[in-house]
């Protein structure tokens, strides 16, 4: 073969050159920082019972996973529904066999079974919404979901012209019944100030008793704790129940108003958004989209402080009131505004034995 001469050879540099230019240019931001050769990052999710479309915790968590998919195309993500706790533990477990990176239980009732998986496998990464547990390779998303109850109750008492509010739980776990005891106090504030005296069906804060369906997936049980309530005269309810508490919604129509709770009403089960007051919102999607792209980017979670919501940070909220707009006073919209400015500001003080610690 004839040698190449000098300008042939500078011509084929420079093209191979060009090529790798470009190249590099085209691959994306988050390919570059996804770790060694741009190895996928599997986000695996177990759902509670209450399932994916539970328009509540469960739904409001795979939206987490997968807003974190959006901005980083390096992670993918899995998930599978529970059907009973029995099969929290195989399905966590099974997570770990796929070689899931990040392994998220969802809600208090898999707190068991989390910390047993984890504690088998202590090279993997877990978290868990709703609870606190003993493995330092688990990431606690927690949410002092009585602060923004408070604001819920207090908008109720102030709604209702009956003078009574209702709740229940779906069970009498800690992140059902800080809902309930914020609720109760935000009534019992509106009392004070106002000189009045709603009654709150359905939850005696002092006496930790109340309604429940003991259960987070029966709507028609749902409806008959809510119809219950309402034969006593609750114009307002709160459900704290999952997709149990769909049953309350569905039967509303305009024979009395709604709280939802963990995502707004309005977006996750909109064919009842004529229905819905507000929501406490629990910002689950920002905490769980957060700790996934911190995992992704190869942060080490394992002992870290995990995530506390408040009203401060957005981790919880009221939803706007919607088609609620027009029927609450402009005077008691600005009375829950500068309540959520006291309650951030510690001049009033919001308490519940279920606030994370």
């Amino acid at each position: 073969m004839p040698r190449p001469t000098a300008t042939r050879l500078l011509a084929t540099l420079a093209v191979a050159g060009l090529a790798a230019a470009t190249s590099a240019c085209g691959r994306a931001p988050e390919e570059q920082a996804a770790g060694p050769a741009g190895a996928r990052y599997t986000a695996c999710m177990v759902t509670d019972l209450g399932g994916i479309d539970d328009r509540s915790f469960n739904t409001s968590a795979w939206r987490g996973i997968e807003n974190a998919a959006k901005e980083r195309t390096s992670i993918e993500k899995k998930y599978v529904a529970s059907t009973a706790e029995s099969a929290y533990e195989p399905n966590l477990t099974g997570y770990v066999n796929q070689d899931c990176r990040f392994v998220l239980a969802v809600g208090g009732l898999m707190a068991d079974a989390t910390t047993k998986v984890a504690r088998a496998h202590p090279d993997r990464q877990f978290g868990i919404v709703d609870a606190r547990l003993d493995a330092p390779n688990v990431y606690a998303m927690q949410f002092d979901t009585a602060q923004a109850a408070f604001l819920a109750g207090y908008l109720a008492a102030a709604y209702t012209r009956t003078g009574k509010v209702g709740t229940y739980g779906g069970m009498k776990i800690p992140p059902v019944t800080i809902f309930m005891d914020g609720l109760a106090d935000g009534v019992a504030h509106y009392n004070k100030v106002k000189g009045r005296n709603v009654q709150v069906l359905g939850w005696n804060k002092a006496s930790q008793t109340g309604s429940f369906t003991n259960d987070f997936v029966k709507q028609d049980v749902g409806k008959k704790v809510s119809d219950a309530l309402v034969a006593g005269g609750a114009d307002v309810v709160m459900p704290v129940a999952g997709r149990a508490g769909l049953g309350t919604a569905a039967a509303a129509q305009d024979r009395y108003a709604v709280i939802w709770v963990d995502v707004d009403g309005c977006e996750s089960a909109a064919q009842y958004c004529r229905s819905f007051l507000t929501t406490v919102v629990k910002n689950i999607p920002d905490a769980v989209r957060d700790a996934v792209l911190r995992g992704s980017r190869g942060e080490s979670l394992t002992g870290a402080p995990g995530y506390l919501g408040t009203l401060a940070n957005n981790g919880v909220s009221l939803a706007p009131y919607h088609q609620f707009e027009d029927r609450v006073p402009a005077a008691v919209r600005d009375e829950v505004e500068a309540l959520r400015g006291q309650i951030v500001a510690g001049t009033v003080k919001v308490t519940s034995a279920a606030q994370p610690r």
